[in-house]
C-alpha cells in the first residue's frame, strides 16, 4: 500500500496540493484525472520519490517495491533492450551482473565461490532464471519483435524505445506501479495488450491517462484532482463522470432545501421577534438559523473548448479514388499497390501496427509526398482540411496566431478569426502569441481552429489527440461524431475510433485490409478470420483471389 499524509506541494505561491491525505490500496488500479496543470504528473513524481513535497510525507508499506514509467528516452542508450527491461527490478539486475563479474574472474577464490553461492540463492528466490523469458514476453506483447531484444537502446527507433521503457516498468511484478500516460505513442494493438495486462495485475496501479476507454477498461477507482484537493471515487471513468455530476446535483438540491428553510426561519424571526409570547421561539429559530451551512459548490476548474466542423458546401458522390499506390522508403515497401474508393458517407479509421504507413498515406493524399507508382483523385466537389501528425516545421515561425489563422479564413476580419480562437480557449492577448513559443496542446488547438475556419467537407486527421487534455479530446470526439462530411483519420484513442468510424482500413505489411463496420466489430475478428471473412483485399491480393 502507498499513502500520503498531509501532502502539500507548492510552486512559488501556488499550491498544487494542500494537506492531502489519501490511501492507494493493494489490488486496485487508480486513474488520476484533472484539468491541465492540476498536478497529475507532479503527484506521480512525488509518490515515486522524484520530487520532494513541500510538506507532509509519502508512506509505502515496508518491503514493497515501487516501479514507475520513465520518460528519459536516452538514459539507457548504452544498454541492450533486454538488460533495460530487467533493470525494472534493480536488485535482480545487480545480482545478475555481480554473478557474471565473479564467474569471469581469472583467479576465482573460495571466497568468490561462497559469495557466488549466496547470490545464486537470492537470484533463485527472485525467479531470476525466468528473467530473460519474462522480459521477452513483455516486449513481444507490446510489439517489440525478438529481433530487437539484443539491440542497443540507442539503435532503437523512438516508438519502440517507449515500449521498452514501459516493459521495464512492468517487469518483475512490482508491488506498486506508477504509469504516467502509458498509452502515449503506443499503437492500438499495444494499448489493448496493456489493458489486458493491467486487468490481470494483482497489485497497486496508479496511472495518469487522457484515454477514456483505457481508464474505463482498467480502473477500479478514480482520483480526481481539483482545487488542490484529491477526491476519490470508486469505479471507472464513466462512473466518476456520472457520480460527480450526481454529487453536484445532490448538493444543489440540499442547498435549495436549506435556502427554503432559511427563508422560513427569517420570516418567523422577523414576524415574531418583537412579540413577547413568541420571543423564546424566535430566539430558538435564530440559533437554528446560525447552524445552517450551505454547501460550497465550486464549478470544476476544467475548461472545455467548443469544436464544430461545418462544411461550407455539400459533398458530391465522387470523393476519392486511390489506385495502386506504392511507396518504398529506405528499401522498405511502406505501401504496396494500395487501392480503395471513398464514399460520401464514409468515416474511415486507418489502423495497424505500422504508423509510418499511415503517415505516408496521409502525406501522399495531401500532396506532401509523391508515390513511387499509382495515383489518386479527389472529387471536384471536395475540399480537404488536414491535421498532420508532425507540425514542427509549421510552427517554427515568429508569426503570431491571429495572422497565421487569418490566411486560412474566408472572411478577413479580426473579430471573426478571434471567435474561432476563443472557442479553442485562446483568450485576450493569447492570439498575439508567436507560433514558435506555443506548447504542444496550444499547437493542436491552433490546428483544430484552422480546420474549423476552413469549412472543408473532408477532414484528414493523423493522431489529433496527442497533447490534448481529456476535456479537449471529449470535445473533439463529439465534433467528429456530428460532422456530416467525410473523415479519414488515424487515432490511438479507442473511443474516438469506435464512435466515429463506420469503416476500418488496416495497413499491414504494406497491404490494405478493408472492412465496413465499427472498430469493436473489427476487433472481434482474429487475423485469419479478418482475411477470409468480410475483408476486401486490395492490390495484388485481390487479383490473386
Amino acid at each position: 500500500m502507498i499513502s500520503t499524509s498531509n501532502l502539500t506541494f507548492r510552486v512559488g505561491k501556488k499550491a498544487l496540493f494542500e494537506d492531502v491525505t489519501i490511501k492507494f490500496t493493494d489490488g486496485n488500479c487508480y486513474g488520476v484525472i484533472g484539468a491541465n496543470g492540476a498536478g497529475k504528473s507532479t503527484l506521480l513524481r512525488i509518490l515515486s520519490g522524484q520530487l520532494e513535497p513541500t510538506k507532509g510525507e509519502v508512506i509505502i508499506t515496508k518491503g514493497q517495491r515501487l516501479s514507475f514509467l520513465e520518460q528519459d528516452h536516452f538514459k539507457y542508450d548504452d544498454y541492450s533492450v533486454l538488460d533495460t527491461v530487467i533493470m525494472g527490478n534493480r536488485r535482480l539486475y545487480e545480482i545478475m551482473k555481480e554473478k557474471e563479474a565473479i564467474y569471469l574472474k581469472p583467479d576465482f577464490s573460495e571466497e568468490d565461490g561462497i559469495k557466488a553461492a549466496e547470490l545464486e540463492g537470492e537470484f533463485a528466490e527472485m525467479n531470476g532464471w525466468d528473467a530473460e523469458t519474462d522480459a521477452a514476453e513483455l516486449l513481444t506483447g507490446l510489439g517489440v519483435d525478438s529481433e530487437h531484444h539484443y539491440s542497443l537502446m540507442k539503435d532503437m527507433p523512438g516508438p519502440l524505445k517507449v515500449k521498452v521503457l514501459l516493459a521495464k516498468a512492468l517487469f518483475g511484478n512490482p508491488d506498486i506501479l506508477l504509469l504516467d500516460e502509458p498509452t502515449n505513442h503506443l499503437d492500438l494493438d499495444a494499448i489493448s495488450w496493456l489493458e489486458e495486462f493491467l486487468i490481470g495485475f494483482e497489485n497497486t496501479v496508479i496511472t495518469v491517462s487522457h484515454d477514456r476507454y483505457f481508464l474505463n477498461k482498467v480502473c477500479t477507482a478514480i482520483a480526481d484532482i481539483d482545487y488542490g484537493k484529491i477526491q476519490m471515487y470508486t469505479g471507472n471513468y464513466d462512473f466518476w463522470e456520472e457520480s460527480s455530476q450526481l454529487l453536484i446535483k445532490q448538493m444543489k438540491e440540499a442547498n435549495k432545501k436549506k435556502e427554503e428553510q432559511i427563508k422560513e426561519l427569517k420570516e418567523f424571526i422577523a414576524r415574531f421577534s418583537a412579540n413577547a409570547s413568541k420571543s423564546k421561539q424566535a430566539t430558538s429559530r435564530k440559533k437554528a438559523l446560525e447552524k445552517i451551512q450551505l454547501e460550497e459548490i465550486k464549478p470544476s476548474s476544467r475548461k472545455y473548448p467548443y469544436i464544430d466542423f461545418k462544411p461550407a458546401r455539400e459533398i458530391g458522390n465522387q470523393v476519392l479514388t486511390v489506385t495502386d499506390l506504392s511507396k518504398t522508403i529506405d528499401g522498405v515497401k511502406i505501401l504496396d499497390n494500395i487501392s480503395f474508393t471513398v464514399g460520401r458517407e464514409d468515416k474511415i479509421a486507418f489502423v495497424g501496427p505500422n504508423e509510418q504507413a499511415k503517415d505516408v498515406l496521409f502525406k501522399i493524399l495531401m500532396g506532401e509526398m509523391k508515390p513511387d507508382s499509382g495515383d489518386y483523385k479527389w472529387g471536384v466537389t471536395t475540399s480537404q482540411s488536414y491535421f498532420p501528425k508532425d507540425s514542427t516545421a509549421e510552427f517554427d515561425s515568429e508569426e503570431v496566431i491571429y495572422d497565421w489563422l487569418m490566411q486560412f479564413s474566408p472572411e478577413k476580419d479580426v473579430t471573426y478569426v478571434r471567435g474561432f480562437l476563443g472557442r479553442m480557449l485562446f483568450q485576450g492577448d493569447d492570439g498575439l502569441k508567436r507560433l514558435n513559443v506555443l506548447s504542444g496542446g496550444e499547437r493542436v488547438r491552433c490546428l483544430l481552429s484552422r480546420m474549423m475556419i476552413m469549412g472543408a467537407n473532408v477532414l484528414l486527421l493523423n493522431e489529433p489527440t496527442d497533447h490534448l487534455d481529456m476535456e479537449s479530446i471529449s470535445a473533439l470526439n463529439n465534433a467528429l461524431m456530428r460532422f456530416p462530411g467525410v473523415i479519414l483519420f488515424s487515432s490511438r484513442d479507442h473511443q474516438i475510433v469506435q464512435t466515429t468510424a463506420n469503416r476500418i482500413m488496416e495497413i499491414r505489411d504494406g497491404r490494405l485490409l478493408d472492412k465496413m463496420g465499427t472498430y469493436d466489430e473489427y476487433l472481434e475478428q482474429d487475423e485469419s478470420a479478418r482475411k477470409s471473412f468480410t475483408f476486401t483485399l486490395t492490390g495484388d491480393d485481390a487479383a490473386d483471389n
